[in-house]
């Protein structure tokens, strides 16, 4: 018999601890449509939507270090309102939760644009940490009192769950987190890109076009993991960890440090099998908790602090 893997974040029921991570295939309603199917999957986090439509920066815009991803995407999305009626299109055919990832620049704007995705959505998840992008994500999340007033905005505009995406690139990404949990989030996910850079030795110029990025992948899993471990010891909130989850040790490492749940992103590119990859994460899971006599993956949320 299979050790049960439902999780509970913050009163949305996962039938898999395994998230898709945003930006990676909340894109359009069918692929989110597609990888809802898959059974190892528990949730689905969309692209950050924002207030007005962005066309995001020009390319080159994403590079391929082996290793991780270093992109500079820009936030291209249709904005809020439009992305409404596509995900309208597919809400009622989805058996997992759909959680809207958003990007609010102030109190206005998420009052607004979470009053109207309400009806589409099972939960938000508020980007206040993009490294790549002026006037939102981590240039808003730096800012204590705004960063506040924006979780505040988004809790009194819905009951349903709201999560909190924090930066590692902050000096007290603690403080940050707790500051959200105070201002009504319900959850924290962790962590965001680490900024970052790369530049053609020989044409001697940066790659990306906006210079510099957001760096994901393998790379930044010992610093998610670190991260979610401080987290997990100093905030009351369920954690949802992310960052360079490629195989199941990844993810149970994410579990045991405290978290929740995991998102996995880089990994669906780097995989041969592509969406597969959620599978093989997910039986890899289930074999652990089975050898180790766990038949619960709740048993080992934050075991490694003990």
């Amino acid at each position: 018999m299979h050790p049960d893997t439902e999780v509970d974040v913050a009163g949305l029921v996962l039938r898999s601890p395994l998230m898709v991570a945003s930006g990676v295939l909340g894109s359009s309603p069918s692929l989110i449509r597609i990888i809802a199917t898959n059974p190892d999957v528990g949730a689905v986090v969309t692209k950050t939507v924002t207030y007005r439509p962005r066309t995001g920066y020009e390319n080159p815009t994403l590079v391929d270090l082996g290793y991780g991803f270093l992109n500079a995407m820009g936030l291209p999305n249709p904005g809020y309102s439009e992305y409404r009626f596509e995900l309208g299109s597919i809400k009622k055919s989805l058996e997992i939760p759909l959680i809207v990832s958003i990007g609010p620049s102030d109190e206005g704007e998420a009052e607004e644009m979470v009053e109207e995705l309400d009806s589409v959505a099972d939960g938000f998840e508020v980007n206040l940490s993009c490294p790549h992008v002026e006037n939102l994500g981590m240039e808003v999340g730096s800012d204590a009192s705004k960063a506040s007033g924006i979780v505040k905005a988004v809790r009194g505009s819905t009951g349903k769950p709201v999560l909190v995406k924090i930066s590692p690139n902050v000096t007290d990404f603690v403080a940050n987190a707790r500051s959200a949990v105070e201002a009504g989030a319900d959850a924290i996910t962790a962590i965001n890109t680490v900024r970052g850079m790369a530049i053609d030795v020989n044409a001697m110029r940066p790659v990306l076009s906006n210079v510099y990025g957001g760096l994901s992948g393998k790379a930044i899993h010992p610093v998610a993991v670190r991260i979610v471990f401080e987290l997990y010891e100093k905030i009351k909130a369920p954690i949802v960890g992310c960052g360079g989850v490629y195989d199941w040790r990844d993810a149970v490492e994410l579990i045991l440090a405290g978290a929740t749940a995991v998102q996995i992103g880089s990994a669906i590119a780097h995989s041969q099998t592509g969406l597969k990859v959620f599978n093989e994460i997910g039986e890899g899971v289930r074999r652990y908790l089975a050898l180790k006599g766990f038949s619960s993956v709740k048993q080992i949320i934050g075991l490694a602090h003990s």
